[in-house]
């Protein structure tokens, strides 16, 4: 197996200057570059990343944070971290997926002060998240994709939910809907501080109120049969409910599988608008699902962007950034029953 001595006996170089043409730690000129990169095409030699780090205090790996809670790495969650993926391979980075467990401050430690990564992205933000607190004590850059309730003086990207939940009621009351539920993230990430179920909760009855429409909301756990019983529970106590809002894809499916096994029909009777969720996991459900689909692309690679920026920069201009979610109507919103309400523009 080829060595770095022998990269550099070919090229006419010294190891040192193959190690510098490799991290760049010190400039190497282009034409000493490229005799480099000849001669380790020539002998096949692969560079070690981990010894590449070592010699230039950077491994080129960063770390994308994300608790392995209830919810796990859904459809929508997936387009975050395949973004950010992708960013940091295009930026000649490595992204490793870390979940962590109940431990998530000791986690977090631990991976710090072993010195595996250059950087962190962090998924999944509590309003008061103890993995925040922790990271501004130390050198390590990072970044959040989501927000704590105090976000000042901190790098993050995330979804305008306020602006999201507005585009959801926009679209509904001007099919006439009247009725409108909320079917959300489970009770126990809303006593967490998830972020986004709190958020998006509080943006819908604040724009109920304003709408003058009454605010009801259910909690749902992360499955299908969760979406299925509370959705017939919901219909059974408040059968003049005309639209659904939900954030919650797993539960999302079994809540329109049980409105529609319960005799009635979707959109004609119950319209169904699913938030932070997307088109992929829309084309999942029949009929297909009116969604308010989640930046998840334009996240990740925000998120990327920024702490790789930080890393190579120090004290960079901090990212604070919201992109709200976009509509992208499908087949489960329509007219309120007994309504002749326009459609919308933008529906199918």
């Amino acid at each position: 197996m080829a060595t770095m001595n022998d990269v550099a006996r070919l090229a006419g170089v010294s190891a040192s200057t193959v190690s510098y043409a490799l991290t760049g730690v010190r400039p190497v000129s282009e034409a000493t570059r490229e005799r480099v990169r000849v001669a380790m095409d020539q002998l096949g030699y692969r560079p070690n990343a981990l010894a590449r780090g070592l010699a230039s205090n950077r491994t080129r790996i960063l770390a994308l944070l994300f608790p392995a809670i209830e919810r796990g790495l859904g459809g929508t969650a997936l387009e975050f971290v395949t973004a950010a993926a992708e960013t940091a391979r295009e930026h000649g980075c490595h992204l490793v997926l870390w979940p962590t467990g109940d431990d998530e401050v000791g986690e977090t430690h631990e991976l710090v002060h072993q010195g595996l990564v250059d950087g962190l992205v962090v998924m999944e933000v509590k309003l008061d998240d103890p993995r925040v607190d922790l990271l501004r004590s130390t050198a390590t850059p990072f970044t959040l994709i989501g927000r704590t309730a105090r976000p000042d003086g901190l790098p993050y990207c995330d979804i305008d939910f306020e602006l999201t939940v507005r585009g959801a009621l926009d679209h509904l009351s001007g099919l006439g809907h009247e009725h409108i539920a909320l079917l959300s993230h489970s009770e126990a990430s809303l006593a967490a501080g998830y972020g986004p179920t709190v958020r998006v909760q509080k943006a819908f009855e604040q724009q109920t109120s304003e709408r003058g429409l009454p605010a009801l909301v259910r909690h749902c756990d992360e499955s299908a049969d969760a979406g299925r019983a509370v959705a017939a529970d919901l219909f059974r106590t408040h059968p003049e409910v005309t639209a659904l809002v939900t954030m919650n894809d797993d539960a999302t499916f079994g809540a329109v599988a049980e409105i529609v096994e319960g005799g009635r029909d979707v959109p004609g009777e119950v319209s169904v608008l699913s938030v932070v969720s997307s088109p992929r996991v829309g084309a999942l459900s029949h009929p297909r699902l009116t969604t308010m689909a989640a930046p998840g692309a334009e996240l990740g690679r925000l998120g990327v962007e920024s702490v790789i920026t930080r890393v190579e920069q120090g004290d960079s201009p901090v990212v604070r950034e919201l992109i709200p979610c976009r509509l992208d109507a499908q087949a489960t919103t329509g007219p309120a029953p007994g309504t002749h309400a326009h459609t919308p523009p933008g529906t199918p």
